[in-house]
């Protein structure tokens, strides 16, 4: 353990002391030449993050036909957390150190309960395309929590992008809605707090383990308690399983909160909390796509147009020096 706290430490500092101009990295009093982590791996990584992600309101649909929402969040992480400990036990890693266990606390009560319950709770009453568009506002929300949290300013372009591209997706909302804010709602809004507080200390976990170490001892950290909830909600929901039920929560366990936080948590390790959020922006329009397709909801005629306004906003805030 301390051999492997030696190279996460040794790997911290030469990222952190790399000359950006120069490509040349220094640590204690010797200086050589390496290639820093090229930044389109890393965008690579969280935009893959976000296409597993676009598929998770689909997938809770089809959950939801077989199983109710305190069942489906349940089940899915204890799921998660069985394949999370498969890998965590084949690759021998040890415990996290002390220091660690609360920033995995808000990881885990983020992205694995959090943002799970509350969601699934508003898909009851929204569409998938509804509640696509309203978390949208999520990249912008990751990136103010990110501020707050590294105490790291973004620029003014970054912030007018990001804020321009949440004024888009906010005004794609009100249009789709009437004006009309509904209880789904208020669980899609609570649903971006916790989350951003997760994708945020995720990140800053990611650059010190690696990002599957983080999803993986965050889903650990929950398994007691959810294997309890399991049980409890198992008896009290009726299921009545079917295919899009099964693959549903197959994908919800593995895909999005195993695989999908991985590469997002890695990804956000190398290109940095407020970039990798803005990617964010394109998945509720990849949500939207999915809804049609998997799900025969009718998409909104505004969608082509905020599509283009989002995916400008992107190409802004990756440019924008953070």
């Amino acid at each position: 353990m301390r051999a492997q706290d030696s190279a996460t430490a040794t790997r911290t500092i030469a990222v952190t002391t790399t000359d950006r101009t120069s490509g040349t990295v220094h640590t204690g009093d010797t200086a050589r030449t390496a290639r820093a982590d090229p930044l389109p791996r890393g965008t690579l990584l969280a935009a893959l993050g976000v296409f597993a992600f676009s598929l998770t309101f689909p997938s809770t649909v089809w959950g939801l036909e077989s199983f109710g929402p305190w069942s489906l969040v349940a089940v899915r992480s204890v799921l998660a957390a069985l394949v999370a400990g498969a890998f965590l036990l084949a690759g021998r890693v040890p415990l996290p150190e002390r220091r660690h266990w609360a920033g995995l606390s808000v990881v885990a009560g983020g992205v694995v309960i959090g943002f799970p319950l509350l969601t699934t709770l508003a898909l009851q009453t929204s569409t998938t395309s509804h509640a696509a568009v309203v978390v949208g506002l999520l990249p912008l929300t990751t990136a103010a929590f990110a501020a707050l949290r590294t105490r790291r300013r973004p620029s003014r372009t970054f912030w007018c992008a990001a804020v321009a591209g949440a004024v888009v997706v906010l005004a794609f909302t009100v249009q789709q809605s009437g004006g009309a804010v509904s209880r789904g709602d208020l669980y899609l809004f609570g649903a971006l707090l916790v989350c951003a507080a997760g994708y945020t200390e995720g990140g800053r976990l990611a650059r010190l383990m690696p990002g599957w170490q983080v999803i993986g001892w965050a889903l650990i950290l929950c398994l007691p308690l959810m294997a309890v909830g399991s049980a409890v909600a198992l008896s009290a929901e009726p299921v009545h399983l079917n295919a899009h039920g099964v693959l549903g929560l197959v994908w919800v366990a593995a895909g999005s909160t195993f695989f999908g936080l991985y590469v997002w948590y890695r990804g956000m390790a190398s290109i940095g909390i407020p970039k990798a959020s803005q990617l964010q922006l394109a998945q509720p329009l990849l949500t939207l796509v999915w809804s049609v397709v998997l799900l025969g909801e009718t998409l909104p005629l505004a969608a082509p147009l905020a599509a283009v306004a989002v995916l400008v906003c992107i190409a802004v805030t990756q440019r924008a020096r953070s």
